[in-house]
């Protein structure tokens, strides 16, 4: 099970954003490649790289700093945030991210998504963002009428590399996971999940290491010292 920071990048910045909210964002370093390198010399193997100004705007913008990441460290890198064409999606992999996380577009365009698994297959990640168990899509400004179980089951017949779970209500807010929905979401979906959102304690760390996760992402309780990176790897370890 991977233990893999996150690394939120608005404005250039790494920054840590409370429920997503734009107007709700705290600074924690002003050189996001530098963050990744502190991951890297901690323990990590994998960096989950949100481009916040994307997921806002709808198209990439901090395209040039994740590939600066991607080439100053070793870390297998995933990134998300506002990858909703061919274009975006080539231009990231040809430059070493590993994995391409979509969300709006699958929502919007599942038939998009199944192109794009055909043709890079074990490269795509489905990002499943929920509010009250329904999907939000644009950054987390629009919810939808579907329940996030439903919307990922649609994608069984996929070769995604894995799907991630996020509990909105549960981001950046240091309060810990959300365990009901995440197994409701588990058995919802034959692929790997990844959960993300409020795991904020070495206890929560252990809470989800008796669930069969593939990994957690975690990020405020990283950057606020409320939690060790090389605790978080050492209690996934068997």
């Amino acid at each position: 099970m991977l233990i893999i920071p996150a690394v939120d990048i608005k404005g250039g910045k790494c920054v840590r954003l409370a429920q997503g909210k734009a107007d709700r964002e705290t600074v924690y370093a002003d050189d996001a490649v530098s963050m990744a390198k502190r991951w890297e010399d901690e323990g990590a193997e994998l960096l989950h790289v949100v481009d916040l100004d994307g997921a806002f705007e709808g198209k990439p913008v901090n395209t040039v700093l994740i590939k600066a990441i991607v080439s100053a460290t070793n870390l297998r890198v995933e990134v998300g945030g506002g990858i909703r064409t061919d274009e975006a999606v080539q231009e990231l992999l040809a430059a070493g991210v590993e994995r391409v996380v979509i969300g709006t577009k699958a929502l919007e365009s599942p038939g998009w998504i199944a192109n794009l698994c055909a043709r890079h297959p074990g490269h795509i990640v489905l990002g499943v963002d929920a509010q009250d168990g329904l999907v939000a899509v644009k950054g987390w400004t629009r919810v939808s009428k579907v329940p996030a179980a439903q919307f990922a089951a649609q994608f069984d017949g996929y070769n995604l590399a894995a799907t991630i779970f996020t509990d909105i209500s549960r981001d950046g807010m240091l309060t810990g996971p959300n365990i009901e929905s995440l197994k409701e979401f588990m058995a919802a979906t034959r692929h790997p999940v990844v959960a993300s959102g409020g795991i904020s304690s070495l206890a929560d760390v252990k809470s989800l290491t008796t669930l069969s996760i593939a990994g957690m992402i975690i990020g405020k309780a990283l950057y606020a010292g409320k939690l060790s990176l090389a605790a978080a790897i050492s209690a996934c370890r068997p």
